[in-house]
């Protein structure tokens, strides 16, 4: 045999090592991860976790005026609370801004709710201050919002949007997504502009919840 062909036998024989060692290191990884997905999915199915369970205690309306055409001002308290219906699961709030909605128009600032973990089963209130000065709208709602003051029922919706991680002993999820929804429809006639007394509305209305 030649030196050349010493050569390529050796250069053939290095090929097929590594190939081989590739081929190895590539189906290894592929189980592990296979294996780790196994094993979250297997807990995600003995767990079966519960989106959260959101209720709209109650709004109490300070101030709620298009003093200008399209310039709407609206200052408001909510009291929300939210349960954790899991036994085995805690949940994280992160990111979790709050923000009232009038005929699919955000009117008030988003509030960003503190950080927030949630225990087994556990219950958490929050009771921020939502407000809006002269916030831009469209000209359509001057005219529906007269409309609804003279039928004497307003309908706000108080929504949230933020991120919602599970936790399990110490393995704590991605981030999830959390949109809630709570219909509010508030009786009172006449604007409020800021002078008069506050409108206050037990409501205790279930919220809409996608995770």
């Amino acid at each position: 045999m030649t030196e050349k062909e010493k050569e390529k036998k050796c250069e053939c024989d290095y090929n097929k090592y590594v190939d081989k060692a590739t081929k190895r290191i590539v189906y290894g990884f592929t189980g592990l991860v296979v294996l780790v997905a196994f094993v979250i999915f297997l807990v995600w199915v003995i767990l079966r976790p519960h989106k959260p369970r959101f209720v709209l205690q109650d709004v109490t309306i300070y101030e709620f005026n298009i003093s200008q055409p399209n310039l709407l001002s609206s200052n408001l308290q909510v009291t929300l609370s939210s349960h954790n219906p899991n036994d085995k699961i805690g949940i994280l709030y992160e990111r979790l801004d709050i923000y009232a909605s009038y005929r699919n128009q955000e009117v008030t600032l988003a509030h960003l709710l503190p950080e927030t973990y949630q225990g087994h089963l556990d219950v958490t209130v929050w009771s921020p201050v939502l407000t809006g000065s002269a916030v831009s709208v469209e000209p359509y709602l001057t005219p529906a919002l007269n409309e609804d003051i003279n039928a004497g029922m307003v309908l706000l919706n108080i929504k949230m949007d933020g991120c919602v991680k599970w936790k399990v002993g110490i393995w704590v999820s991605g981030c999830y997504r959390l949109l809630v929804n709570c219909p509010a429809a508030i009786p009172f006639s006449g604007q409020l502009a800021g002078a008069g007394p506050a409108i206050k509305d037990q409501i205790g209305q279930k919220c809409a919840v996608d995770v």
